[in-house]
C-alpha cells in the first residue's frame, strides 16, 4: 500500500459549493497574473500547439484580454515572424515601424506589406524621414523594379513631435484626411507611427492585453533541443513578452538545466516551464528560477500519455499539488489541459491556478491554423496533439525525449473538432460562464476564488445529473456541445 500515492480528482469528479453572495457576475474582475510581472485581463491562454496558436490566434486572444503562445513546430525565423506580426498588429504608437529606403523597389514594398499586413511604409535615408509610400502609391505600378523614390509621397508630409497624445493625433488625422501620422524628433529622425486603425482598435478592444508600449502581448514556446538558446534569442529580439520552455515531463534534468541556461543569459526574461503534476515537480522548477509553472500531464483530449505511458495525475489534484509549491515562492500557476466547459475553467481557478491554457476549446475556431475539412456535410478543423506522429515528425519529438526517426512512439492522436467561428465568441462564452460561477460563489476576484472556493466530490450519478438528461436537444447552446459530454 506504500506505493499508493493517493486519490486523484479531475474536473468531472468535483463541483463547486455555492455560497452567500453579494456579487453579480457583471461586477466581477477577471484580472490575474500570468507571471509576477505580466498581468492579464482574463485568465485564458491559447496552447502552444501547431493546430491552435500562430499569429492570428495570438492576436485574437490578446484583444480579448488573454494571451496566445506561438508553437515551436517551425523554423526559428518563421516563429519570430509570427511573434513580430502580433507585436506590430496594433499599438498606441508603433515605435519601430517597418521602413524602406528610397532605393528599394516596389517589389520589396509589396512583400513587406503582405508579410506584415500593413498598408503603408515610412521611407528613411541616413536615419532621416524622407517620405511615405502607401498601397495607393503602388497599386497600379506595373514594373515592380520601380524605385520607391519614384512613387513615394515626399512633399508636405504631415508629422507630429514626440509626446503627441492619441487624442491630438486623432484630430490631426481627421483634419488632414489621412490614415497614418509620422512621429519625428527635432533632427528629422523617425521615432514612430500612429495610425487611425490603431486608434479605432483601442476603442473596439478596450479589454486588450498590452505591454507598456501599447502593443499586444504574446508568448512563444521553445524546446530543449540544440537550437534552444538561438531560438530564445531570436524570440526575445522579436518582442516575445515571455518564453515557455515546453516538455511533456518538466520534472527532468533537461528542463531544469534549460531554465538555468535561459535565466543566466536573460535574467529579465519572464520564463514559464512545464509540464509537471506533483508538488516535487513544481518545486524543482520554482527552485530553478521560473516565473510560472505549467501544470498537466495527460489531461488533454488529444493526449494519450496516461494510457501509452501509464503516467499522469488527474488535473484538479495536480493543480492543487503544484499550487502548494508555487505559492511558497510567489510563483504563478497555469492549468494546462482538460477543459471541456467554462465550468472547468473556474474549477481550475478555485484549485489554485492563476490562468488556464486551452487547446481543444480553441482548435475549432477560424483563427486556429488547423486545416479546415468537410465531413458528412459539416465543417471541421484538424486538431492534433504535439505527441502525435504527424506533429513529432514536424519537430515536436524533443518534447517527448525522442530523436527524429522513422519509428516514433506517439503520445497523442490526430482528430477533428467542429468549426466554431471566431475565437472571440468562444472566449466570450467561457468568460461569461466563469463570471456566472463567481456570482454563485460570492467571489469578486480570482484571488477570492483561491481563498473562498470549496469543492465537493460527486458520484457517477451526480455527474449524470449535472448534464442534460432525459431530453433530446433540439437546439444547441453556444456554450454546451454534446461532443464534450
Amino acid at each position: 500500500m506504500e506505493k499508493i500515492w493517493g486519490q486523484g480528482l479531475t474536473f468531472d469528479d468535483v463541483l463547486l459549493v455555492p455560497d452567500y453572495s453579494e456579487v453579480l457576475p457583471e461586477e466581477t474582475s477577471l484580472k490575474t497574473r500570468l507571471t509576477p510581472k505580466i498581468e492579464l485581463n482574463i485568465p485564458l491562454l491559447s496552447a502552444a500547439m501547431d493546430t491552435v496558436t500562430e499569429a492570428e490566434m495570438a492576436i485574437s486572444m490578446a484583444r480579448s484580454g488573454g494571451v496566445g503562445v506561438v508553437h515551436k513546430n517551425m523554423g526559428i525565423e518563421e516563429q519570430s515572424q509570427e511573434v513580430e506580426r502580433v507585436k506590430k498588429s496594433e499599438s498606441g504608437m508603433i515605435v519601430d515601424p517597418v521602413t524602406v529606403h528610397p532605393g528599394d523597389d516596389v517589389e520589396t514594398v509589396l512583400r513587406l506589406m503582405s508579410e506584415y499586413r500593413i498598408s503603408g511604409l515610412p521611407v528613411e535615408e541616413d536615419g532621416r524621414l524622407v517620405g511615405i509610400v502607401t498601397n495607393r502609391d503602388v497599386r497600379f505600378v506595373s514594373d515592380l523594379r520601380t524605385r520607391v523614390d519614384q512613387v513615394m509621397t515626399s512633399g508636405d508630409l504631415v508629422t507630429v513631435p514626440v509626446g503627441t497624445t492619441l487624442l491630438e493625433a486623432k484630430d490631426i488625422l481627421q483634419k488632414n484626411k489621412i490614415e497614418k501620422l509620422l512621429v519625428v524628433e527635432k533632427g528629422g529622425g523617425l521615432k514612430g507611427l500612429i495610425t487611425i486603425k490603431d486608434i479605432e482598435k483601442i476603442k473596439k478592444y478596450p479589454n486588450a492585453c498590452k505591454d507598456e508600449m501599447g502593443r499586444l502581448r504574446v508568448g512563444a514556446a521553445v524546446g530543449t533541443g540544440e537550437d534552444k538558446m538561438a531560438r530564445v534569442e531570436a524570440l526575445i529580439k522579436a518582442g516575445s513578452d515571455f518564453i515557455v520552455l515546453d516538455s511533456a515531463h518538466g520534472h527532468s534534468r533537461n528542463i531544469i538545466q534549460g531554465i538555468r541556461d535561459i535565466k543566466a543569459s536573460y535574467p529579465d526574461c519572464q520564463l514559464i516551464a512545464g509540464n509537471v503534476a506533483t508538488y516535487e515537480g513544481a518545486k524543482s522548477l520554482v527552485d530553478a528560477g521560473v516565473d510560472a509553472v505549467k501544470v498537466g500531464i495527460g489531461p488533454g483530449s488529444i493526449c494519450t500519455t496516461r494510457v501509452v505511458a501509464g503516467v499522469g495525475v488527474p488535473q484538479v489534484t495536480a493543480i492543487m499539488e503544484c499550487t502548494r509549491a508555487c505559492r511558497e515562492k510567489g510563483c504563478c500557476v497555469i492549468a494546462d489541459g482538460g477543459v471541456k466547459f467554462s465550468g472547468d475553467v473556474i474549477k481550475a481557478l478555485v484549485a489554485g491556478a492563476d490562468t488556464v491554457m486551452m487547446g481543444s476549446m480553441l482548435a475549432g475556431t477560424q483563427e486556429s491554423p488547423g486545416e479546415t475539412i468537410l465531413y458528412q456535410g459539416r465543417t471541421y478543423k484538424i486538431y492534433r496533439g504535439m505527441g502525435s506522429i504527424d506533429a513529432m515528425r514536424e519537430g515536436s519529438s524533443d518534447r517527448y525525449f525522442q530523436e527524429k526517426s522513422s519509428k516514433l512512439v506517439p503520445e497523442g492522436i490526430v482528430g477533428r473538432v467542429p468549426f466554431k467561428g471566431p475565437a472571440g465568441d468562444t472566449v466570450y462564452q467561457l468568460i461569461g460562464g466563469v463570471q456566472s460561477g463567481m456570482g454563485y460563489l460570492g467571489c469578486a476576484t480570482v484571488q477570492e476564488l483561491h481563498e473562498k472556493g470549496r469543492f465537493l466530490t460527486m458520484t457517477p450519478a451526480g455527474y449524470r445529473e449535472s448534464h442534460v438528461h432525459d431530453v433530446i436537444i433540439t437546439k444547441e447552446a453556444p456554450n454546451y456541445r454534446i461532443e464534450n459530454y
